[in-house]
């Protein structure tokens, strides 16, 4: 019965790092579903996920979010961005990975998670170049914030779906196989 429940947690885990392309919090799912999982699986249940793993998981998932938060304002900043560029540009993304998400969702799979990337790629630009008007930066300038912006967007993701990776091969590779223990 143990290996139902770690196949639905591998399910749910894969669901929640997925989500991430869509600026959800996708890592932190991850790092809920497996506390969850090791607080509520009964103790005399092998193979079990284990408490030091699961804190492994949690000080990952606050990795993924400094880089992602880190690459997307440094993009921007690098380029002589404001404060409120690169507010705009976090918020863009945010909402250019929902739109995105929304307007590619006729494509089975595939097309709401690249239309969420692109989308908040898009809106990252678009939320930094919009952050800089009004600054006195001339067009070129504006233009070259933006595309910093959407690099560190995409950079940022890029790092935080990698450590995201990461987490979901440690919890499942410990909720099937036991491996910490065996360390």
């Amino acid at each position: 019965m143990v290996y139902v429940w770690a196949t639905l947690l591998l399910i749910f885990n894969m669901t929640a790092w997925l989500s991430t392309l869509l600026t959800l919090p996708g890592n932190w799912l991850l790092v809920l579903f497996t506390g969850i999982y090791v607080f509520f699986l009964p103790a005399d249940m092998e193979p079990r996920i284990s408490w030091t793993v699961a804190i492994v998981v949690l000080v990952l998932a606050i990795l993924g979010e400094i880089v992602e938060f880190f690459a997307g304002a440094h993009g921007a900043a690098k380029q002589g961005g404001s404060r409120r560029g690169i507010v705009l540009a976090i918020l863009g993304a945010i909402i250019g990975s929902m739109t995105g998400a929304i307007v590619s969702m006729p494509i089975p799979i595939i097309g709401p998670l690249i239309g969420a990337l692109v989308g908040g790629a898009i809106g990252s630009f678009a939320g930094a170049w919009v952050g800089e008007h009004g600054t006195g930066r001339t067009s070129a300038e504006r233009y070259a914030i933006g595309q910093g912006a959407m690099m560190g967007r995409l950079l940022g993701t890029a790092g935080k779906l990698v450590i995201g990776v990461i987490m979901l091969l440690l919890v499942t590779m410990d909720s099937f196989f036991d491996f910490a223990t065996k360390m």
